[in-house]
């Protein structure tokens, strides 16, 4: 049986935590920012977790092997 390959798209968007969850980065902080509130782009730094009902799909469609 051949490896499965990892998506490319995904090794760059999403890592897994020590105990098998996915973490991604925060959305809308590239540009307009001046339109963003000072609340929203604090909150949003740094990474986040993914959705529990998203994480199954995740590990096994785009990172089979847990990139």
């Amino acid at each position: 049986m051949p490896k499965m390959k990892t998506k490319s798209s995904a090794k760059k968007r999403f890592r897994l935590t020590g105990t098998g969850k996915v973490r991604a980065n925060v959305p809308f902080k590239r540009h307009c920012l001046s339109a963003k509130t000072s609340k929203m782009k604090r909150q949003n730094r740094g990474t986040f977790i993914i959705a529990e009902v998203d994480t199954p799909n995740v590990k096994r469609f785009y990172l089979p092997y847990g990139a």
